[in-house]
């Protein structure tokens, strides 16, 4: 019987330490969930690609730069479900989704691209929950490549800026293709335009990432 009862004892100590281990695992798995780099990210966080210097990216930048530090050419809106991470947010591949936010990361870093996290300031953060609860409602639309709004499809800060519509965070404001060196319609978007068969959208409504970042009602925390 005192054998027996060494033997139970036994197992229970081990189940014990692998039930600790286990705890410890979890709270690690949260912790590294929670943080990104120096970063303690919140549930609607606004994150920010840095724009490439050619192409779609590079024209983009080319007409919207604002910021000396950096410029954008794309955004999404952090989401935190209980362990987990997501953005929501409009991209050319998949449309409007919702996305795991370590696949997000990746998928910046494999095109060269960095992330800087915004955040509303304290007296805008009410604005959070409608803003997800709307973002939700957008998702499945596809991408608007025309970068005209319309209520059936969606670009990137379009996506955001309808998100927090409700609350004026943002504001829409006039585009302009206008290359800030020639004072001329920038080439891409002249020969972008052209192949769509449609007129060079100059001074209709409309958002970007670079306007958004610009906002009072936001301050820049750190770079993921």
């Amino acid at each position: 019987m005192s054998e027996f009862r060494k033997s139970f004892s036994s197992k229970i100590k081990e189940l014990m330490v692998a039930g600790l281990l286990c705890c410890l695992m979890i709270l690690l798995v949260q912790c590294k969930n929670a943080h990104s780099g120096n970063v303690q990210l919140r549930n609607g966080d606004l994150l920010f690609v840095i724009a490439k210097e050619s192409g779609l990216s590079g024209a983009i930048n080319n007409v919207t730069q604002k910021q000396k530090t950096a410029s954008f050419d794309h955004i999404g809106i952090l989401e935190k479900e209980g362990n987990r991470m997501f953005v929501l947010h409009a991209a050319p591949k998949g449309g409007s989704q919702k996305q795991d936010f370590n696949d997000f990361i990746k998928d910046q870093k494999e095109e060269g691209q960095e992330v800087i996290v915004y955040r509303l300031k304290p007296e805008y953060q009410k604005a959070i929950p409608e803003a997800i609860k709307k973002a939700h409602s957008m998702l499945g639309k596809p991408y608007n490549f025309n970068y005209i709004l319309d209520e059936n499809s969606y670009y990137c800060s379009d996506f955001v800026e309808r998100a927090f519509r409700e609350e004026h965070i943002f504001k829409l404001e006039p585009m302009t293709f206008i290359d800030p060196k020639t004072g001329k319609t920038n080439a891409f978007w002249e020969e972008f335009y052209t192949k769509k068969n449609l007129k060079v959208p100059e001074g209709e409504a409309g958002c970007n990432p670079n306007g958004l970042a610009g906002s009072e009602k936001l301050e820049r925390i750190n770079t993921l």
